[in-house]
């Protein structure tokens, strides 16, 4: 090939994938994009495809492995650090996730469920209170998923400043520099905490593993950190995420807001339509460690691959008119959590935080509506998770 498209790049509207994306969509199932330090790895844009590579075994989660690809110069750094779940493959990985399984469950989300309408119902009475104009973000969406991760992992919110700044600075800093101190600081946090919880022990899940795992030596210290830290920055980032920009975007779609207004019961899956719709965690890495064959090409063992969740979920072989957004639509199928073993382990939670969130907002706040024109509103760029800087709103 003679050109190949960069990756990442920035969207130029929130909730679409990068205009320059559009030739992965019409060459799909699998492509080639080039990445920063020139590497050229392939991109998964078809829906089966991806769903059949995301299962396959022979594609690896191991950033330590030297082939693994590594798509932004700042975060180099990872190739250093094993990282808990995300970074590591079985039998390693589903150790690890079969003693967190239970604090993300279906019955454990449930019966958050009430705690979640409490937060929801407290921070809208503060901002109806102060009056519009209002700054969701900061004010509402992300208070809410890291209260609530706070509450289930046992950390104080009172220092949910310095890891919201930690965790902002890691995935978005400006150098590999920035990013390693950051994580270096968090991590420093989340020690001290857990040597306090050895002593002084609350009821969160921190707390949990020190009693069930730390104690025995099933877990090392430095395993237990750097789990919690993976749980506690995707646990607020990705739902403050998903509820800032699911708001612009249904703001942006009057009559598929007007259809939730009407009929309630189609909440759950308008949170399904939305996480397919904007797709903001937007490229999947892995590398493989054999050849394998798929859609009439080869991957060769050492190849990079990228999964571009953006273009898998709008794969119009999966999904009819995928570029609409259409709140009806039974989108459970989107790969937005991922996909196999390596799926999100706290896709429930994220739902339900979701569905109670944009459910009382749009329901208490009838005449809800942007305060300054949609083109003014800052948003995320593409070399981090999508979603909104700022979301100023009038009632």
């Amino acid at each position: 090939m003679t050109h190949t498209i960069s990756f990442p790049q920035d969207r130029s509207c929130p909730y679409h994938p990068p205009a320059n994306y559009r030739p992965l969509r019409e060459s799909g199932p699998l492509s080639h994009v080039s990445l920063y330090d020139g590497r050229t790895i392939w991109a998964v844009t078809g829906h089966a495809a991806a769903r059949a590579l995301l299962v396959d075994q022979r594609l690896s989660s191991d950033r330590q492995n030297p082939a693994f690809p590594i798509t932004l110069k700042r975060f180099e750094t990872v190739r250093r650090v094993r990282t808990p779940l995300l970074g590591v493959d079985d039998p390693e990985h589903n150790a690890q996730r079969r003693m967190l399984i239970p604090s993300f469950s279906l019955k454990r989300t449930a019966a958050l469920r009430p705690r979640i309408q409490r937060i929801v119902d407290e921070l809208l009475d503060r901002m109806l209170a102060q009056g519009p104009p209002a700054e969701l973000v900061s004010a509402f969406a992300l208070p809410v998923p890291s209260m609530v991760i706070c509450l289930l992992l046992g950390v104080p919110y009172a220092d949910h400043e310095f890891f919201e700044d930690c965790s902002r600075r890691m995935l978005r800093g400006r150098s590999a520099q920035e990013s390693e101190a950051s994580r270096l600081e968090l991590e420093g946090y989340l020690g001290e905490l857990i040597s306090r919880k050895e002593t002084e022990p609350g009821d969160g899940l921190l707390d949990e593993l020190i009693a069930e795992r730390l104690r025995s030596g099933a877990l090392r210290r430095e395993e237990l950190v750097r789990l919690a830290m993976i749980l506690l920055v995707a646990g607020h980032e990705t739902t403050a995420n998903m509820i800032s920009l699911g708001t612009f975007t249904l703001l942006q779609h009057p009559d598929q807001l007007a259809q939730l207004r009407t009929d309630e019961s189609l909440m759950p899956a308008a949170v399904e339509e939305l996480l397919r719709f904007l797709s903001i965690a937007d490229g999947m890495l892995r590398v493989a460690t054999d050849d394998i064959e798929i859609g009439g090409r080869t991957i060769r063992a050492g190849d990079g691959v990228v999964f571009p969740t953006s273009l898998i979920n709008r794969d119009e072989a999966a999904y009819p008119a995928p570029d609409q957004l259409d709140v009806g639509r039974s989108a459970r199928h989107h790969v937005a959590f991922g996909f196999g073993i390596h799926q999100c382990l706290g896709q429930n939670l994220a739902r339900a935080e979701m569905e109670i969130a944009l459910r009382s907002l749009f329901g208490r706040i009838p005449d809800l509506r942007l305060a300054v024109p949609a083109a003014e509103i800052p948003f995320k760029p593409g070399d981090t998770l999508q979603g909104m800087i700022e979301l100023p709103l009038a009632w």
